[in-house]
């Protein structure tokens, strides 16, 4: 079990404001700081998370390996009655994709333990749009960023010499979800095109009648599901999923489901790592297509940013607390990387 959650890392994703703002928010972080006689929960989060090779580097905290795509979304019929979202409403919206490995490490190999669980982040229209994050593991490892603190502590206090129980292993004998995220299986995919992925975190989606539904994203390849086997995923390049990319793509574009699982009465919004039962309802929003890997993705790469909380009308936030969080947290590993 310790060796599993020392290979994992624990992804969180970008935020998409101007350099003005994020300049202002670290300003008011820091002001915040001084004002209590402990540093709040944001900066302590981004404190150990920016002792990884990547913040130390001014990179993406976690994920910070990946490719960027671009292609069209197209809605199903269907999608309006849930929400009055513009790029739900019909006809076709642009969308730029970023697929990722977890680690904390640009250098991390594909094949690697580390990489899992795989990322997708999608942007909806040009512009600023409205975006979704999703990883390859239905279910976050936390629900709270307390807890999340407590899972950087504990790993950040990983000392072998010392005896049993590590605080790793207390946390997760603590926190059965977190036991399970790190024990699951997260087989290597064939592609970032044969992955499925899973927007962990609740929304309200809002139709034109006022109608509210609690809803999760799920994007699911058309053509299923496939996975490598051990011998085959290790002797693979240690860059083979964003490389074997481009050509497949060339041959013809790679298309998800984006479908909305829907919440019942008795299904809780505000902890990602309680996953719902799969009888619960499933609607299809539409056909994420991705035609081509842009020309030059490290330059995208180093300007694109996703933020969970960039929503437009239609979309709103949940009691989900950790949407919320993620943009403040990645105000600083976007700040950091742009003042590169």
């Amino acid at each position: 079990m310790i060796n599993k959650i020392g290979r994992r890392s624990i992804r969180f994703y970008e935020t998409n404001h101007s350099v003005c703002y994020f300049a202002g928010l670290l300003l008011l972080a820091h002001a915040r700081l001084l004002a209590q006689s402990s540093p709040d929960l944001t900066l302590q989060i981004v404190e150990l998370m920016s002792q990884g090779p990547s913040g130390r580097a001014h990179q993406r905290f976690v994920h910070a390996k990946g490719v960027v795509c671009e292609g069209s979304f197209q809605a199903s019929p269907r999608a309006a009655a849930v929400s009055k979202a513009a790029h739900l409403g019909g006809g076709v919206v642009p969308v730029t994709v970023r697929f990722s490995d977890n680690a904390p490490d640009i250098n991390v190999s594909d094949s690697s333990p580390d990489a899992a669980p795989r990322g997708m982040a999608v942007r909806f229209g040009s512009g600023r749009g409205t975006d979704i994050l999703a990883i390859s593991h239905n279910g976050f490892v936390v629900g709270t960023g307390e807890d999340f603190l407590a899972l950087l502590k504990a790993k950040a206090a990983m000392d072998t010499s010392k005896s049993h129980p590590w605080p790793i292993e207390t946390f997760l004998e603590s926190h059965p979800n977190a036991r399970k995220f790190v024990q699951d299986a997260k087989p290597v995919p064939a592609s970032f095109a044969t992955e499925s992925f899973y927007g962990n975190n609740a929304f309200i989606f809002i139709n034109s009648e006022g109608e509210k539904q609690a809803g999760r994203y799920q994007i699911i390849p058309v053509g299923g599901s496939q996975y490598l086997d051990d011998a085959t995923a290790k002797a693979k390049s240690p860059s083979f999923l964003s490389e074997e990319l481009q050509p497949r793509l060339a041959k013809a574009p790679a298309k998800f489901r984006l479908l909305l699982q829907l919440a019942e009465a008795c299904d809780q919004t505000k902890d990602s790592s309680e996953v719902w039962p799969d009888s619960r309802k499933t609607i299809e929003l539409g056909v994420i297509t991705i035609n081509s890997v842009v020309p030059d993705s490290a330059a995208a790469e180093q300007n694109l940013a996703f933020d969970p909380t960039q929503l437009v009308n239609g979309i709103e936030l949940s009691d989900d607390p950790l949407p919320t969080l993620r943009s403040r947290v990645h105000a600083y590993s976007v700040a950091g990387r742009r003042s590169k």
